[in-house]
């Protein structure tokens, strides 16, 4: 056999423990079962809703618990702060050049143009069947909803926000109390984090089965004649996104001097999951792992990556600006560089309320044609065939869109091992699972529960270069007990 040909026995060890090639299989083999037997693709749409089910579950108390730590190991309130306030100008400056890249390549291209469609016979009742009778959350009441009325409510509605909120103030409150009246509360939390990773292995093992589950329900359920209808429209946005990405990429470089290249390298088989299950929720406890493990640090992970989930929608902005222009096109409606320009302003401020909404870009289209007041708003059923299959393309973008402002993030504040982060992603450290199980081929070895970062922290305070594995210090779980309150560790 010659040597470029891996061996079955190779093969096989492959699928077994490696999650990109497992997922990358599932891919393919739930294309060819949609396109084979449509008919089934109810059948296997609940493989994929489950794990969402699944995963949905432990983010809230995982985003809870790793805010809480870090917040309490970083000793510092207002560094917290300061993250918070760099996030939200790097989201608002990235979603905005989106928005105006996707407009203008609308402009130029002109994926509506000839189109000449009769709004007068769209089925506008699809669109509210589509969102639920829902409708976007105005300043006032995106604000109000961020803030939680029930400690319970909020981990029961999974409100990533309002976990937010009540993070900050629990870790503030360790911060102020110290170690002389809560010493067995940090730790507990800490036990906790391990504990909801542990459970994130085991859910991650299901995670073949519901790419396989989505592709053939979508496969099967919109067919592959849709991209001869809309083939325009869907090349016209993915290439949009394609350049946005390499654009975050030089960013990323300037900021950090990191390759967004090897990151998507690192963060593969993820990366391939979202993209099978549309969802980039159902891989945000491994993203937050991967970004700690690669230097990022807990509490700017567990900020800036949940808080993007909401305010850094790079993706469904270049959809929103394309789709929008495209509508416009398709009935013959030629918008003015004013009206343009309120499309641009009204995007930026209805893509800041969508996660978690159904429809939701469904709404945040009416409401810009609403605002316009030259397009029908009946028009926006157009996008009723060719939304879900936008849906990949908006997903990974958002996701290394806020993978991406993680690290600059962090690079900005001083709060990312840049040596570390650059032997992770250059292969030099091996990425292992946090509940001691690792099930991904790029695992090399089976290490302690310690987290990285505490390692490359100890070794640096020797002089020494952080060790990929290492026992877990003595203290660590009771950082607060040998520190002052408010004291930068």
């Amino acid at each position: 056999m010659p040597p470029s040909v891996p061996s079955p026995r190779r093969v096989a060890r492959i699928l077994r423990t490696s999650l990109f090639a497992q997922v990358a299989c599932a891919l393919v083999l739930g294309i060819v079962v949609g396109r084979l037997w449509p008919d089934t693709a109810t059948t296997f749409q609940p493989l994929g809703d489950g794990f969402v089910r699944l995963i949905k579950t432990v983010i809230s108390p995982l985003v809870f618990c790793v805010v809480v730590v870090g917040i309490a190991k970083a000793g510092n309130l207002k560094a917290f702060g300061r993250i918070g306030l760099k996030a939200l100008i790097w989201f608002e400056i990235a979603s905005t050049a989106a928005l105006l890249i996707g407009l203008i390549a609308a402009n130029v291209f002109a994926p509506g143009a000839g189109m000449n469609v009769d709004p007068s016979k769209l089925d506008a009742s699809a669109v509210d069947d589509k969102t639920a009778g829902g409708a976007l959350p105005t300043t006032t009441e995106f604000i109000l909803n961020a803030l939680p009325q029930s400690a319970v409510g909020a981990f029961a509605e999974n409100s990533l926000l309002q976990v937010l909120v009540l993070a900050c103030l629990t870790g503030a409150a360790l911060l102020h109390l110290g170690h002389t009246k809560v010493p067995a509360i940090l730790p507990a939390i800490e036990q906790a984090q391990e504990i909801i990773f542990a459970i994130v292995g085991f859910v991650m093992k299901l995670a073949p089965l519901a790419v396989f589950g989505a592709m053939v329900h979508l496969v099967g359920e919109y067919g592959l004649g849709v991209m001869k209808t809309y083939g325009k429209l869907i090349v016209l946005c993915y290439a949009v996104a394609l350049v946005f990405l390499v654009l975050l990429a030089v960013a990323l470089k300037l900021v950090t001097g990191l390759s967004l290249w090897k990151f998507v390298r690192y963060t593969r088989a993820e990366l391939l999951l979202a993209l099978g299950t549309a969802s980039s929720e159902t891989v945000m406890p491994r993203m937050m792992q991967k970004l700690r493990q690669a230097g990022a640090r807990d509490d700017a992970v567990g900020l800036v990556l949940p808080t993007g989930y909401s305010f850094n929608l790079d993706g469904a902005s270049i959809y929103l600006s394309i789709g929008t222009l495209f509508i416009a096109q398709a009935v013959g409606v030629d918008l003015s560089l004013s009206q343009q320009v309120t499309v641009i302003l009204v995007l930026m401020l209805t893509s800041k309320g969508m996660a978690g909404i159904p429809g939701s870009a469904f709404l945040a289209l009416s409401a810009t044609a609403s605002s316009l007041g030259a397009i029908p708003a009946g028009a926006v059923a157009l996008l009723l065939g060719v939304d879900r299959i936008m849906d990949s393309m908006r997903v990974v973008t958002n996701l290394l869109g806020n993978c991406v402002a993680v690290f600059a993030v962090s690079r900005w504040e001083g709060a990312l091992d840049m040596d570390r982060a650059k032997k992770m992603l250059d292969g030099e450290i091996a990425f292992v699972e946090e509940d001691v199980t690792p099930t991904d081929g790029d695992s090399k070895a089976e290490v302690p529960s310690q987290t990285p970062q505490t390692a490359s922290a100890d070794a640096q305070g020797k002089g020494e270069e952080p060790a990929d594995t290492a026992e877990e210090p003595a203290g660590c779980k009771a950082s607060l007990a040998k520190e002052p309150a408010g004291e930068v560790s």
